[in-house]
């Protein structure tokens, strides 16, 4: 039987959960306000709330000084490809190694998950001779690769979790009425896994869409995406806060929504054969 919560208790929680949200929220609140000032508002002390000459000058700038609809389909293109390159990848590796794991399996994934424990400078001077010589600097094709690199350790890891959770009779009876390897794992496996696969591409699409040091380092101009975006307001005059803010809030609102709108599914995923 339950243990019953009393209405003090669950009171008690909720003012703690919403303080410890608007903790995380609110540099994300200050910087969309900070948009609207003016840049003598932006560095007023004390700091001013709301009550502040509200202008949308800035976002004004920024668009006629920036090609953001640029950057924006260079984002898109670079995160979401990634992360279906990573799937593609991802998904046979973690299916093999969930169901028809080896002796060195666990040895593999810990290997996987070390790579995410070294700096990313440490190999920023191979990479970028290796994709100056190869022709892939600053294109969209050479993001969707490294960063697929980047992220498929989390992706198997990802994918692997939730693949051991399907119980292996519902494969060994797909396999005695006749399906192949690839039927069970498009028309079996997959369709299973939804919740985590969804999860996971969410969860990836994000990683991608915020990775600054390799867009920095890897891109000029042609296939900047949203970080470099931002990155392009601190110079070396001296960095223009309420600019600085405006070119924030357009990077990061379609994100944003995507997380607003994906919730539900992402926290599904991510508890996914948690309960049992």
């Amino acid at each position: 039987m339950a243990r019953r919560v009393s209405n003090r208790r669950k009171t008690l929680v909720t003012i703690v959960a919403w303080a410890v949200g608007i903790a995380i929220f609110f540099p994300i609140l200050w910087t969309i306000l900070t948009s609207f000032k003016t840049e003598a508002e932006a560095i007023a002390s004390p700091p001013k709330f709301l009550f502040f000459d509200w202008t949308l000058e800035n976002y004004a700038e920024v668009n006629s000084r920036s090609n953001y609809f640029l950057h924006f389909m260079n984002s898109v293109i670079i995160s979401v490809g990634s992360t279906l390159l990573g799937l593609a990848i991802a998904i046979p590796a973690a299916w093999s190694m969930a169901f028809v794991p080896g002796k060195r399996t666990k040895d593999v994934l810990m290997w996987m998950l070390s790579t995410k424990m070294l700096p990313p400078v440490g190999v920023l001077i191979p990479i970028y001779l290796l994709f100056r010589d190869s022709g892939l600097l600053d294109t969209r094709l050479g993001l969707v690769i490294v960063l697929t690199l980047i992220n498929l350790p989390i992706i198997v890891w990802m994918l692997f979790t939730y693949f051991k959770e399907i119980p292996g009779e519902i494969l060994e009876a797909a396999r005695m009425d006749g399906a192949g390897l690839w039927e069970e794992v498009v028309h079996v496996l997959t369709p299973m896994a939804v919740p985590g696969i969804a999860s996971t591409l969410l969860l990836n699409i994000i990683l991608a869409w915020n990775e600054a040091f390799w867009t920095l380092n890897l891109t000029a101009a042609k296939a900047a995406p949203l970080t470099a975006f931002i990155a392009s307001y601190s110079s070396p005059e001296g960095l223009f806060y309420a600019k600085l803010s405006a070119a924030s809030t357009l990077a990061i609102a379609p994100i944003l929504v995507l997380g607003w709108f994906s919730q539900k599914q992402l926290v599904r995923g991510l508890t996914f054969g948690a309960v049992k």
